[in-house]
């Protein structure tokens, strides 16, 4: 949700809008569409309505009411019949022409159509130099929302890229390291030449560009020791477990909607694991009414304890009706293996897959079917069993299976404790198929 402006001219909001999938199960609204904010007009515009003057004050005032002069007759009726008819027509034509709109479509974004001009060419950071971002469990006390004010706004800062073009995308970003690493979402640096942070002080600094993903729409930059010599460090967030939450619970967003810098807004955890299609690509992130706007894009969405647990990419928009209360964030527990292998390897590295199809129950994940040749299947685990362990840690749900797999790479070995027909066994897997 990247502000785009371009100097020199007042451009009309562009905005990129991508029908979200309907799910098995679910009712939802076919009109409701994913949007990721393109360049927004800045001109700021207001509706002034005009009230008629009532005809007893026009008497006192001498202002004429409306109609005053004018001839009542039967012909007004049917004018205002035939008016009726005229809307009722335009409504449907409407209706019509915002269902071909919603249809699904690839947007490019008009400033950046050619793969040269989507290329980010912002001055390089070297990979593999031991940074990382750390995902911590639930800590602390609960905060109130101007105590998570206070700890996490001097970590959000706001990003501005620049283009040969002279077009400026505006986003917000999430320092996680005092030495100056920060991400914030590809989309806002793409096709980017030049890119800048704002700190919460004010104070402006040029930074690099380390690595980024566009299919998990993630990127890291790192601000230059040149750039920190008033400074003796950044103040850097923690980062929190997004597979501890729960529906319900409370969470903020801070970022720049509007280029309004440092603008907190609140609401809940209104889904998890929502699965939403953006750009061809559909992605699994948490669901929040807190309120996200253009220019928020990249920024943290923030737990209770003062921990970001998601960065925000995107909200619903429909055509015909004003949605509010739709916005979606990348989870911690997602971004934190992503962001990581941006930083030792400049790419992501593929997870493997571990060739089963598991369905939840109680006495743990119980296999429903193995992939033929997988590593499962490999490794002696069949259809009927329970896996209650994986590397030795318990498992329970989907979620606990897989933020193990999430640590593995192909290549590496994965042991499973399992159930089967009353006896306790242990197998090892030796993941080598890559997940497409």
């Amino acid at each position: 949700m990247g502000e785009r402006e371009e100097t020199g001219r007042l451009p009309g909001e562009i905005v990129e809008v991508y029908r979200a999938p309907r799910r098995s199960g679910e009712t939802r609204d076919p009109r409701e569409i994913v949007e990721v904010y393109r360049p927004p007009d800045p001109r700021e515009v207001v509706e002034v309505y005009r009230r008629p003057v009532p005809p007893r004050r026009a008497a006192r005032t001498g202002v004429p009411a409306p109609g005053a002069g004018r001839r009542r007759t039967k012909s007004g009726l049917w004018k205002f019949l035939a008016c009726l008819t005229l809307l009722a027509g335009l409504a449907l034509a409407g209706t019509m022409a915002e269902d071909y709109f919603l249809s699904p479509r690839w947007d490019e974004d008009p400033d950046l159509t050619s793969q040269e001009d989507r290329e980010i060419t912002i001055p390089s950071w070297p990979v593999g130099q031991g940074a990382s971002l750390t995902v911590s469990r639930r800590t602390g006390e609960t905060l109130t929302a101007q105590e998570v004010y206070r700890r996490l706004n001097p970590a959000v800062v706001t990003v501005n890229c620049s283009t040969s073009d002279g077009i400026v995308s505006v986003g917000t970003g999430v320092i996680f390291s005092e030495d100056g690493y920060l991400v914030t979402n590809y989309h806002v640096v793409r096709g980017g030449r030049r890119c800048s942070v704002v700190l919460d002080t004010g104070q402006t600094l040029e930074v690099c560009y380390v690595a980024g993903d566009e299919n998990s729409d993630l990127a890291v930059l790192k601000v230059p020791p040149g750039e920190l010599t008033y400074l003796e460090s950044l103040p850097a967030a923690p980062f929190g477990d997004s597979e501890e939450l729960v529906v319900g619970d409370p969470v903020y967003a801070i970022g720049a909607p509007r280029r309004l810098r440092g603008t907190l807004t609140n609401g809940i955890i209104s889904a998890i694991d929502r699965d939403i299609e953006v750009e061809g690509r559909t992605m699994t992130l948490l669901q929040t009414n807190a309120a996200l706007n253009s220019g928020n894009s990249g920024g943290p969405l923030i737990n209770d304890q003062g921990q970001v647990v998601g960065i925000n990419v995107a909200k619903y928009m429909s055509g015909r009706d004003s949605v509010e209360g739709l916005g979606f964030a990348i989870p911690t527990a997602q971004l934190e293996r992503i962001i990581n292998d941006l930083l030792e390897w400049g790419e992501v590295r593929p997870e493997p897959l571990i060739g089963v199809m598991v369905i939840a129950a109680e006495r743990g994940l119980l296999v429903d079917s193995v992939t033929p040749g997988g590593a499962a299947d490999q490794a002696g685990v069949q259809a009927g069993d329970y896996i209650i362990a994986a590397q030795g840690e318990d498992i329970h749900t989907n979620q606990d299976l897989f933020r193990i797999r999430r640590r593995l790479y192909v290549g590496d070995r994965l042991t499973l404790t399992l159930w089967r027909m009353g006896e306790t066994l242990e197998v090892t897997l030796e993941l080598e198929d890559a997940a497409e």
